[in-house]
C-alpha cells in the first residue's frame, strides 16, 4: 500500500478570521465587504512560518501570519494554524495581533507560538512607525487557536523587561535584575 502524501500548504487553506471563513488560492483571497459591496476585503499570506505538532496529532502543522484589509485604511495582522492532516490543510481561527504592526518572528516553545512583533506605544497615531516590542503567546486546543494570557507574575520581582525594535526587522530582549542581566 502507498501511504498518502501529507499535504499541508498554507497558502491554499481555509482559515476563519472575525468568525468570516476565507479560503486563500496560491495566498491570497478577495471577496466583497458587504453583499453588494465594490469595496473589496483582501487576505493574504504574510508568512513568518514556525512548524511543530501544534495539535499533538503526530502530523506537522504551520504556524503563520495572515493580513486581512477590510477596505478601509488599516491592514490588520493575525496569526494562524494550518493544521495538516492526510487530507490536505485545516486552517485555525486567527488571532488578531494587530493593526499596521511590524511583524518580526514566529516562534514555538513547549507547545505555545509566540508570535513576536513591533507595535505602536497606547494613544500614539497610526503615522508613527511601531517601536514597542510585543510578544503573543497562544495555542492549539481542540484545533482552535486561542491566546494565552502571560501574567506579570512570570517575571521575577525586581526585573525589568526591555524589548527593542531595531531596523531590517531585528530585535533583542534584556532583563536587568539586580544580580545579573541576560540578553536574548
Amino acid at each position: 500500500t502507498v501511504m498518502p502524501k501529507l499535504v499541508n500548504d498554507p497558502k491554499n487553506c481555509t482559515y476563519i478570521i472575525e468568525g468570516v471563513k476565507i479560503t486563500l488560492k496560491e495566498g491570497s483571497a478577495e471577496t466583497a465587504s458587504a453583499p453588494g459591496s465594490a469595496t473589496k476585503t483582501r487576505t493574504n499570506y504574510f508568512g513568518n512560518e514556525a512548524s511543530g505538532d501544534f495539535n499533538r496529532d503526530g502530523i506537522a502543522d504551520i504556524a503563520l501570519i495572515l493580513t486581512h484589509n477590510p477596505g478601509g485604511s488599516g491592514t490588520f495582522y493575525y496569526g494562524v494554524v494550518a493544521l495538516g492532516s492526510n487530507v490536505g490543510c485545516n486552517g485555525t481561527n486567527a488571532v488578531l495581533l494587530g493593526d499596521r504592526i511590524a511583524p518580526q518572528s514566529t516562534t514555538s516553545q513547549n507547545g505555545e507560538l509566540i508570535f513576536n512583533y513591533a507595535d505602536r506605544k497606547p494613544n500614539e497615531p497610526m503615522t508613527v512607525k511601531p517601536s514597542v516590542g510585543v510578544s503573543k503567546y497562544a495555542k492549539v486546543n481542540a484545533d482552535k487557536l486561542i491566546e494565552v494570557q502571560k501574567t506579570a507574575s512570570a517575571t521575577p520581582q525586581n526585573v525589568i523587561v526591555a524589548n527593542y525594535v531595531c531596523n531590517e526587522g531585528k530585535s533583542f530582549r534584556v532583563e536587568f535584575s539586580k544580580d545579573q542581566v541576560n540578553l536574548t
